[in-house]
């Protein structure tokens, strides 16, 4: 009897509803194993469209197969935007709900309908990395994206792979539109890291450095500083460390302001600037003296 086994180079994509628990603790059982079925089926129909291949369901979580990397990246792009236009009946006030993908691309064993091999491993090791609205992909992944994508990639981290040896390079693929023109030195080696920025916020604290280059601003819980507000966007403003400074982009349509060491003033709107010493920021309205939604940052050694 003859085996139907193949051995493929495919891309491999895992994409998992975020925080599916959470769902089901502020929605109820029905009406978030509804939501999470219609963000499975969302992502099922898009995967189609980009020639790719649904292998299986579990729960929140949906892997698939695509021909190749461009294919499989531009189907998690589109997967972020189709769920972005979620309604949840009679919950008005719920935010749609995110996910996490990661993608690598290698060789994988064909058969039965499924796919095995190394490369599923690494796969699902990079979506347990993924934040929520983020795509997270290898570095042999990224070498095979068109110069078009390759222009909105940022090299974020590096790891270790059970079975590989050595560290490997981790990429962030930026797929909402107001990141796009955001560029970046990916060489790692190029960066030397040694400051850090500590971000506070009504209890809320976070470091950006050599392990957290990114921290992520904005209404939404999947931010690392969340300021609950109306003037204030789902993803509003991001800082980024680049090669030892520290720059505050706003992505938000009502802007981002900041006072830098009680004398420079920051107006940003889909503009970036450079943070020094310290300060205060503010999401959708200029800094006041007295106001309680403005976010301190300090810069250190």
């Amino acid at each position: 009897m003859m085996s139907d086994r193949q051995t493929k180079n495919l891309a491999i994509l895992f994409a998992d509803v975020a925080k599916s628990t959470h769902l089901y603790e502020k929605l109820g059982d029905k009406t978030a194993q509804s939501l999470i079925g219609r963000c499975v089926a969302i992502m099922s129909d898009v995967t189609d469209r980009y020639r790719g291949r649904v292998v299986k369901t579990i729960g929140d979580e949906v892997m698939s197969t695509f021909p190749d990397a461009n294919a499989a990246v531009e189907a998690a792009i589109e997967m972020h935007q189709c769920l972005e236009d979620i309604t949840i009946e009679n919950r008005p006030d719920f935010s749609p709900p995110n996910i996490y993908v990661g993608i690598h691309f290698g060789s994988v064993i064909a058969e039965a309908g499924d796919v095995f091999g190394d490369a599923v491993n690494v796969a699902a090791r990079m979506v347990s990395l993924a934040k929520e609205r983020q795509i997270v992909a290898t570095e042999e992944t990224i070498s095979l994206l068109s110069s078009e994508h390759q222009s909105a990639v940022r090299c974020i981290d590096k790891t270790t792979i059970k079975g590989k040896s050595g560290e490997v390079n981790i990429y962030e693929v930026i797929w909402e539109r107001q990141d796009v023109t955001v560029m970046l030195d990916n060489s790692v080696e190029s960066v030397t890291r040694r400051y850090r920025l500590e971000l506070s916020f009504m209890g809320q604290r976070f470091t950006v450095d050599e392990a957290h280059p990114v921290a992520t601003l904005g209404r939404q819980v999947h931010n690392d500083i969340v300021v609950n507000s109306k003037l204030v966007f789902r993803s509003h403003a991001r800082i980024e460390y680049r090669r030892g400074k520290f720059v505050l982009l706003d992505q938000s349509t009502n802007g981002t302001f900041a006072v830098i060491q009680e004398k420079k003033a920051l107006t940003l709107r889909r503009d970036e600037a450079t943070l020094l010493g310290h300060g205060i920021i503010r999401l959708g309205k200029e800094p006041e003296s007295d106001a309680l939604d403005c976010i301190t940052f300090s810069i250190t050694l």
